[in-house]
Parts: structure tokens; C-alpha cells; sequence
């Protein structure tokens, strides 16, 4: 039975792992994972950074968008007000017609007057409207482009 003792602790001793010192394999496992941590804090904060840039892009956008919707719908109004005026007052004149010939006159000085105002008008409309999206795109365009000048600096 000797033997059989002799034996097992042979086959022991084979098998045992050289006694190894843990100190570096922690050193180096707490050093990655500060570096981790450090590197995970600042893609956070560049995120964190980034989303609420874009939330203040929205929000601008919005504002802008609700200011230049009141300019377009006051100048929808200005221009559905002088048409009315205008038709008043061509029909106040076409009730004061004392000949056919006055009244081809009167209508046709009216429509030459409608022309002119329709076209001033879409001029106007025009004129908001691009002022509209330019003021519109102007946020947006500067995000984007902050946004790839980042990209292009990591």
C-alpha cells in the first residue's frame, strides 16, 4: 500500500501548477480596465455632447420653423385681403356702369390689376418662403457640418 501512495503523489506532483505570482496579471488587468473605463467615460460625454447639440438643433428649428409659418400665413392673409378689396371695389364700379363699352373697360382694367397682383403676390410668397428654408436649413447645415468636422478629427 506504500506503493500505492508513492505512486499517487508522483502522479500529483505531475499534475500541480508551478506556483505563479497573480501580482502583474491584476496589475495589468486593473490598468485595461481604467483604460476601458476612462475611454467609456469620454465616448459617454462626446455622445452625451452630441445629443444634446442635436436637441438644440431641433428645438431651433422649431422655433424657426413656427416664425416664418406665421410670416407665410400673414402673407397668405395680406394677399387674400387685397384680392377681396380689390373684387369690392370692382364690383362698386360695375354697379355705377352707364354704357357696355364702360363696363369691357372697367373689367378689363381689372383683370390687367389682378395679373399685376397675383404676380407681385407669388413674388412675396416667393420671398418668404425661401427665407423660410433658408432659415430652416441654416441650423441643420451647421450641425452636420460640426458633426463631420468631429468625424473627421477622431
Amino acid at each position: 500500500m506504500a506503493k500505492a501512495a508513492n505512486q499517487t503523489t508522483e502522479t500529483a506532483d505531475v499534475f500541480a501548477f508551478p506556483a505563479m505570482d497573480a501580482a502583474p496579471f491584476a496589475d495589468q488587468f486593473r490598468t485595461f480596465a481604467e483604460q476601458g473605463l476612462a475611454k467609456s467615460k469620454e465616448a459617454y460625454e462626446t455622445m452625451k455632447t452630441s445629443v444634446e447639440d442635436a436637441q438644440k438643433t431641433v428645438e431651433t428649428t422649431m422655433e424657426t420653423a413656427q416664425a416664418h409659418s406665421s410670416k407665410l400665413s400673414l402673407a397668405a392673409i395680406n394677399a387674400m385681403r387685397a384680392n377681396t378689396e380689390a373684387g369690392f371695389a370692382h364690383l362698386e364700379k360695375l354697379i355705377g356702369v352707364k354704357s357696355l363699352a364702360e363696363a369691357f373697360e372697367i373689367q378689363s382694367a381689372f383683370v390687367r390689376k389682378q395679373a399685376e397682383m397675383a404676380v407681385d403676390q407669388a413674388k412675396e410668397m416667393q420671398t418668404v418662403s425661401k427665407e423660410a428654408v433658408d432659415a430652416l436649413s441654416a441650423p441643420v447645415k451647421a450641425a452636420t457640418e460640426k458633426a463631420m468636422a468631429s468625424i473627421k478629427a477622431a
